[in-house]
């Protein structure tokens, strides 16, 4: 491979956004992966989580697992930088506890960007929006990915921005819970995409999901033999209860449904909507 082609990666992961905002449980070699598409070198893989070292005091499992989650992180390349949960007392005597990773991540960033050339950022926190306008000063590509409680802002200002639901394998699903679960994409496996395309008048249309990951992620007719996607007949019958057809195409809608086959094709069924942005 030609190195001047490689693309240079730096990620950058706000592990306490987006633990707390639908990404507990994230596959951070996944995250990778994404990053990596295509021809990029990961230069940069960057962590910042809190750490409470009272609790780790008291508390030996706590500090297992935290030590442990670690550990399994710089396996996947990443470089782990801790922030020390800091303790205060308000004026009612309610004792508080704060950790914010921000201003390191941000720093960070800017100042190892003069060696990459794209910067995917995991957080949906509004406070990044500078940090993505002079990354891209600087000549970077910025993307973000986040799952609940993005900043509209974030997303907009982000060169492109994609919902971690949509990633295969990004989270677990239900299905992993069984020995043996079918893969995404494969028949009888659980997925999650958006619904492009809706008939009001005869209540159907279409979903479309990531098969796999791919730099190409901009080729979403899946007609194409080069495009990413797959798509999947929607009939009415198989939307939530509690959802209105009438919102539909929508493509902040994000839903998880199964893939089955008949003698129609590929259809979803047991939607369910997960979130909506």
């Amino acid at each position: 491979m030609d190195r001047s082609q490689v693309q240079r990666v730096g990620v950058y992961v706000d592990a306490s956004n987006i633990g707390m905002s639908g990404g507990f449980g994230l596959q951070y070699d996944i995250l990778r992966e994404f990053a990596c598409r295509g021809q990029g070198t990961a230069m940069r893989l960057n962590v910042y989580l809190a750490f409470d070292e009272e609790e780790a005091g008291r508390n030996p499992d706590y500090n297992r697992k935290a030590r442990s989650f670690h550990a399994v992180l710089r396996d996947y390349g990443y470089k782990v930088i801790e922030k020390k949960v800091r303790r205060f007392r308000d004026e009612h005597g309610v004792v508080h506890t704060k950790s914010n990773a921000d201003l390191d991540m941000a720093v960070d960033a800017l100042m190892q960007s003069e060696r990459l050339d794209y910067v995917l950022m995991a957080t949906g926190d509004g406070d990044f929006v500078q940090v993505v306008r002079a990354l891209q000063s600087r000549g970077c590509r910025v993307e973000v990915v986040a799952f609940q409680n993005v900043s509209r802002d974030l997303r907009k200002e982000a060169d492109y921005f994609t919902s971690g639901y949509i990633i295969p394998n990004l989270l677990r699903t239900e299905d992993d819970l069984f020995e043996e679960p079918a893969a995404w994409g494969e028949e009888n496996s659980l997925v999650r995409g958006v619904c492009y395309m809706w008939n009001q008048e005869k209540g159907f249309g279409f979903v479309r999901y990531m098969k796999h990951i791919s730099r190409d992620m901009w080729i979403l007719d899946s007609r194409r033999d080069d495009s990413p996607y797959e798509t999947a007949f929607l009939h009415y019958s198989q939307l939530p209860a509690n959802l209105d057809p009438y919102y539909l195409p929508n493509r902040e809608q994000i839903f998880e449904f199964r893939l089955v086959t008949n003698d129609k094709g590929l259809q979803a069924q047991d939607v369910k909507a997960v979130y909506h942005y």
